[in-house]
């Protein structure tokens, strides 16, 4: 790529929430017991997952995965958004830039198909019971979750290696507390249609495509529970979706607001609304509406915590 004489940018500053100075502190302390919170919830869900023998399902292995990726996104933005609210200058290397893109973009992709291919799963159980074990085997369930990962991870590099072949000569102040292709897009000073295509094409993929077929699942889950004549059978079957749906509505609409929408009608006000709803407060909440709820986990969360939980006599004691 041939570069310009002018002065190419080398590092970035993130924005963050300094047009609110005197939230700086509380917006530490929320963000800070997010992060938390999100860290140690999902932990607590692979750990419990992997080392629970009655939670080798379909189910909670996709769950297994949806907090790994959890991690991952919150892990490559809060950390920088905490140092951003600590310092009143928060930069950022292009390099580091680019990476945080690479990681943001990963983990996001990957939760929107991982959360297709739990609707998938749902919609086997329920309308097609007899038929739930052949379909989603372990095998399945394995290639599946490659598939999303690689798939995903494919779709950060091209992102990312298509931003780093744009000149940044400008203004580096980026209008947001994490590094996006919106604002990045904005502040570059050579074409952008390339990135915009590919923009384009991965929203229409992720966001159109994906959600379609998310909403083609529940509407056959829909469909099949009306049908059925067991009240406690319809019960359990809104039950076991009722969780996912709501995450999956939290999820698309704050990825929506953030990125089905042109570069040129960004807002930075609007978008890190959305941003921390699916950064911070989606990886947060979904250990507790997935697990933390359900009957089983809390019974092998007891069993895998049992030597180090306080005896009936002991408590009885106290």
């Amino acid at each position: 790529m041939m570069w310009s004489n002018e002065t190419l940018v080398t590092e970035f500053v993130l924005q963050g929430f300094s047009e609110l100075p005197r939230l700086r502190l509380p917006l530490f302390g929320c963000f800070f017991f997010l992060y938390t919170v999100a860290l140690t919830g999902n932990a607590v869900i692979i750990a419990v997952v992997s080392h629970s023998a009655s939670l080798q399902s379909p189910m909670y292995f996709f769950l297994c995965n949806l907090a790994a990726m959890d991690i991952v996104c919150t892990s490559s933005v809060l950390p920088k958004a905490l140092a951003g609210l600590a310092f009143e200058e928060n930069t950022i290397s292009f390099p580091g830039c680019m990476a945080q893109l690479f990681f943001l973009t990963w983990s996001a992709s990957s939760e929107l198909l991982l959360l297709m291919a739990m609707a998938y799963d749902r919609y086997v159980a329920i309308c097609r019971p007899l038929h739930y074990s052949l379909r989603m085997s372990l095998r399945l369930c394995r290639s599946l979750a490659v598939g999303v990962w690689a798939v995903s991870a494919l779709n950060g590099s091209l992102h990312a290696g298509l931003m780093t072949r744009l000149s940044f000569c400008g203004p580096n102040v980026i209008a947001h507390f994490f590094c996006e292709i919106p604002p990045l897009l904005l502040l570059s000073c050579s074409p952008t249609l390339v990135n915009s295509i590919m923009t384009v094409l991965a929203d229409a993929f992720y966001g159109v495509v994906n959600f379609l077929l998310t909403l083609v699942s529940y509407g056959c889950i829909v469909a099949s529970v009306l049908r059925m004549r067991s009240a406690a059978g319809r019960r359990w079957a809104f039950s076991t979706c009722s969780s996912h749906l709501l995450v999956v509505s939290v999820y698309y609409s704050a990825v929506f607001c953030a990125y089905i929408s042109p570069a040129s009608s960004y807002s930075p006000g609007r978008n890190k609304v959305s941003a921390v709803l699916y950064t911070t407060l989606s990886p947060t909440l979904n250990p507790i509406i997935y697990s933390l709820r359900n009957t089983e986990v809390k019974h092998a969360l007891g069993r895998l915590l049992g030597p180090f939980a306080p005896s009936k006599s002991s408590a009885a004691e106290l």
